[in-house]
This record gives structure tokens, sequence and C-alpha cells, in this order.
């Protein structure tokens, strides 16, 4: 029988209440909550450096992973004083009061919540304005493999370095990779989603065979698809470092590109992730080091635009947007 009898742990200098600490969140191993708050504190430079200042969404499974959940947009009323939060806007322009993950006790804070998702926005909370983060995020269609994700994820690299854009790729805690560039502050999230458009049609149209830009599902057949709707304004991801809410425990891992070929999403878990970061370091703490530039993406936006090329379909919770074509599946647009 679990010891549900609440502890006190110190995190970033705060004391956090932990209630039922032998709770069992991830059932393959064995890891409890307790474990889970262990694993953030023990990749804490790592997960501030990517999450850090960021508003966050929380996904809650108060059984563990694998058991129902629901997404928190709000932080409670209960909430102690201490706690950072911002206002924030959904898709569909409601505001809410997020989490602000100030430090790794507002992460320990919410995993006792048992937040086992942390779903972040790709601004910092006191420039709500300019988005800082390009999220590249290869998403197998049904039948795809991982071999074509990664081969994907170097097709991303080799168009980027063209650009001479720095890139680090990460898991995705499942079966994609997330490819991230890290932005100098300059651009709002309309135009962070135009380059991701932009490089997702590029992708397209060097790799057919490999590479969907396609948003309709009909239209991607076995290929990766480039979701740059990612990018839309108000979106949130599943952060780096972060625990899926699987059984298993996988962690969105970021990783250093001579490890493309060897990664392997399933085996990276809250049990080995802080010994490989306290072995090899952060991979990603040079791109974070050196914002890049977003004019290369958006220049060949403004090419597609000239050329004739609409914007790319909006997800159904957007409001309709100038030069978007039909919200219509084309299979359906046919027989209409």
């Amino acid at each position: 029988m679990p010891d549900s009898t609440p502890i006190e742990i110190d995190a970033a200098g705060r004391t956090v209440a932990v209630s039922s600490p032998d709770k069992v969140f991830f059932s393959e191993r064995g890891e409890t909550k307790l474990d889970l708050i262990r694993y953030y504190l023990a990749v804490e430079d790592e997960v501030m450096r990517a999450l850090g200042g960021r508003p966050v969404l929380m996904e809650r499974y108060p059984d563990g992973a694998g058991g129902t959940s629901f997404f928190q947009k709000r932080v409670p009323a209960n909430a102690p004083e201490w706690l950072q939060t911002t206002t924030v806007q959904t898709p569909n322009g409601t505001p809410s009061r997020a989490l602000v993950v100030a430090d790794v006790a507002h992460l320990a804070w919410a995993v006792n919540l048992g937040c086992l998702g942390f779903h972040v926005w790709p601004c910092h909370a006191d420039d709500p304005d300019h988005a800082d983060e390009l999220r590249i995020d290869l998403d197998p269609s049904p039948g795809v493999t991982f071999a074509m994700v990664r081969e994907a994820a170097a097709e991303t690299k080799r168009l980027l370095d063209e650009l001479g854009m720095a890139c680090g790729p990460k898991t995705t805690g499942r079966n994609g990779i997330h490819v991230y560039v890290r932005l100098a502050p300059r651009h709002d999230s309309f135009a962070v989603r135009a380059a991701a458009v932009a490089l997702a049609r590029e992708l397209e149209r060097r790799r057919p065979d490999l590479v969907t830009a396609a948003w309709w599902k009909e239209e991607r057949g076995t290929r990766v698809f480039c979701d740059f709707n990612q990018n839309a304004p108000h979106k949130t991801v599943l952060g780096a470092w972060s625990v899926r809410p699987r059984v298993g425990g996988q962690v969105s891992t970021p990783f250093r590109w001579e490890e493309l070929e060897a990664i392997e999403p399933e085996q990276l878990t809250l049990a080995n992730v802080p010994a490989r970061v306290e072995e090899s370091g952060d991979p990603w703490e040079p791109m974070s080091a050196a914002p890049q530039p977003l004019e290369p993406l958006l220049e060949w936006h403004e090419r597609d635009m000239a050329s004739g090329l609409q914007d790319a379909p909006w997800p159904p919770v957007y409001p309709k947007m100038p030069n978007e074509p039909a919200r219509v599946a084309p299979s359906r647009a046919r027989k209409a």
C-alpha cells in the first residue's frame, strides 16, 4: 500500500508540499509522483534553459499515466502566493491565468497536482508579443517509420544549414522529432508560422517522396508531415525535457545531430535521462545561447506569395485568415 503521508521538499529555495508522494504515476516501472519531481530536480538547469520564464498549459492525470486526463488552462485560486502566473490567450481568444515556469519549484508544484505534461508557449511571459522559437514538428503519417522521420530531420538540418540557421532536435516522447530554432525576439507568431509554412513547402519540393506540407490527411500519403501550424499564435507544444504521460515515462529529449541515426525515443525515460545529461550535458546549450534571424525563411515566404501561392490552411479554432484557401478537405470540395 503506497504511503500517502504528505511531505515537503526543497526546490529552488522554496518549500513545496507533496501529497501522496508514493502514488504510482508510471506503471511500467513503478515510478511515483516523488520520482517525477526528483527527475525535474535532476535536470533543473536544462529544463530551465528550455522552459524558464515561459507560460505553460498543464495536462493533468490524477490517476497517473494511462488514466483519465484533462487540460488545466487556469491556475487554481488557492495556489501559493509565490507562484508566478501570466494572462495568455487560447487560440479561440479566451484569456486564462497560466502558470509561468519561473523556477523548478513551479514544476514541482504542478507535478503535485498530477501534471504529467507541460505544453509550452513559444514566448516568455514578459514579452508575449514576440515568439522566440521556431518549432518544426516532423509528424509521422500512418505507415511512416521512425527511420523516415530521422531522414526528414536530416533534410531539415541540411536546409537550415544552407540558410545559416542553427537548430537543435528533440524526440517528441513518441514517434516524431521536433527541430527547434531559437530566434531573436523580433517577430510575432504570425510571422513565425509564415516562416514554418515556407520551410515545410521547401522540404516538400526537395523531397516529395518523403515530406509533405499537406494539411489535409487524405493528401499526405505515407510521408512525414511537417506541421507548420504548431507555430500558430497561442499554440503550445510539449516542452523539451518534459515527461510524457505514458506508462513508460518517455521524455521529450533534446539530442545532438551526431546521435540522429542511433536515437531511440522509447528508450529515453525519466529513469535514464538524468544520467545521460550528467554524462554529456545539454545538447541545446549552444543553440540557446545564439538566437537566429528569421529573415531567410521569411524571404522564402515572400517568394512563395509572389509566385501566387495562397497561405496554408489554419486549424478550425482560428478565425478565417487573409489569403487562406477554403477550409474544406479536397475530397469534400470536389463533391460539392
